[in-house]
């Protein structure tokens, strides 16, 4: 197996980069590694690689753990981070000693279930405009038959014979530091202190069965690629009365076929003729709304670009939309017919044949020129 790449080459970003960069970075590639865009074969690996590392440099504590220890400071999943160092003398003690502190106790007491992690794809007009999907997410749940005590119904389970329902054995012990009490987890009952001598049929004495249950998730209007939706609860059920985990549904958005996004704004190239960027003209231009009107005025060059107000992506945490942003190229016919060459040749005639150099824009100034940036 190879080894896992930097995850700031992955994103292609320095270890300096802003948040606001890191975003921006993740957006930019995982639109163009998508698997339903991207037909090369290593699309599908680039693209969870990229999802990867943008879940550790998107957080801030996983990133600091990632920045100090490498890829052995984020874990997989959302199971937190590897605790690193010692935390005071009793973990000093047990490092030491395997375990062993005068007293310890080993009961175990309730525990959180895991967190669940869904990834979910929808389509670009979804992701603008909100929507609802019912999803199936396969996980465990207490099992029906037995209510999770693991025991066949009619039975119950017992008293742990090895340990006599302590949950632990504990052993004296000579060390240099003076005589000490070993405390280990009991190995037959692994510290629940009983044991099920007829285990359950249906979940054959593991206390739980995997399901997949569906759930409604509401996406709100604005999402874009990597948001995570939390749903309380939804994850794997806890353990001895412990609370369930979160289920995390990460978004993946299609690309459009015409509209490409920018933050809030939506981006739309168009074509128009010599004769509309020479005299000017009003056409209809497709937006997620519907068509609206849009005034090409006399004299437009191609590259330009033009406003349409309020027809881009709603705002997550605020009322109000963005804006369309409609870049216009001007097409050269590459036939014409008589009556045509003839038009175009006593046009000539008026224009001359002096060329006067304009400044060549990126598409982005193009973009802040329309904005009034």
């Amino acid at each position: 197996m190879s080894a896992k790449r930097d995850y700031y080459e992955v994103l292609g970003v320095s270890r300096q980069a802003t948040e606001e960069e890191i975003k921006k970075a993740f957006r930019r590639l995982a639109r163009q590694y998508h698997p339903d865009v991207n037909k090369s074969p290593d699309a599908e690996a680039r693209f969870k690689e990229i999802n990867e590392a943008y879940e550790v440099l998107s957080d801030r504590e996983k990133r600091a753990m990632y920045d100090r220890f490498g890829h052995a400071g984020p874990q997989a999943g959302f199971g937190g981070f590897t605790d690193f160092g010692f935390g005071g003398f009793e973990d000093l003690f047990e490092s030491f000693f395997g375990g062993m502190r005068p007293g310890a106790a080993t009961r175990k007491g309730p525990t959180r279930g895991a967190d669940l992690r869904y990834d979910l794809t929808i389509e670009f007009e979804e992701a603008v405009f909100g929507c609802e999907k019912e999803i199936l997410v396969p996980r465990h749940e207490t099992c029906p038959q037995c209510q999770g005590s693991g025991a066949e119904p009619g039975t119950y389970p017992i008293r742990c014979p090895q340990c006599n329902g302590t949950g632990e054995i504990r052993r004296q012990q000579q060390t240099f530091l003076g005589s000490f009490v070993q405390v280990t987890t009991c190995p037959r009952c692994q510290g629940e202190r009983e044991i099920v001598t007829t285990p359950c049929t249906l979940c054959r004495g593991r206390k739980v069965i995997q399901v997949e249950r569906p759930i409604l998730v509401k996406i709100p209007a604005g999402v874009d690629e990597g948001t995570r939706i939390r749903l309380s609860g939804e994850g794997e059920p806890g353990e001895r009365g412990g609370p369930p985990g979160n289920l995390y549904v990460v978004l993946h958005v299609k690309p459009h076929e015409f509209f490409r996004r920018d933050e809030n704004n939506i981006l739309l190239e168009l074509d128009i003729n010599v004769a509309q960027a020479a005299l000017g003209d009003k056409i209809k231009v497709p937006t997620l709304d519907g068509e609206e009107e849009l005034v090409i005025p006399p004299g437009t060059q191609s590259g330009e670009a033009f406003r349409i107000r309020g027809k881009g992506v709603p705002y997550l945490r605020r009322n109000g939309r963005g804006d369309q942003l409609v870049l216009v190229h001007v097409l050269i016919p590459t036939r014409l017919n008589g009556q045509q060459k003839k038009l175009f040749e006593e046009l000539s005639k008026t224009l001359g044949k002096e060329v006067v150099h304009q400044p060549e824009k990126g598409l982005f100034q193009k973009i802040k020129d329309a904005l009034g940036m």
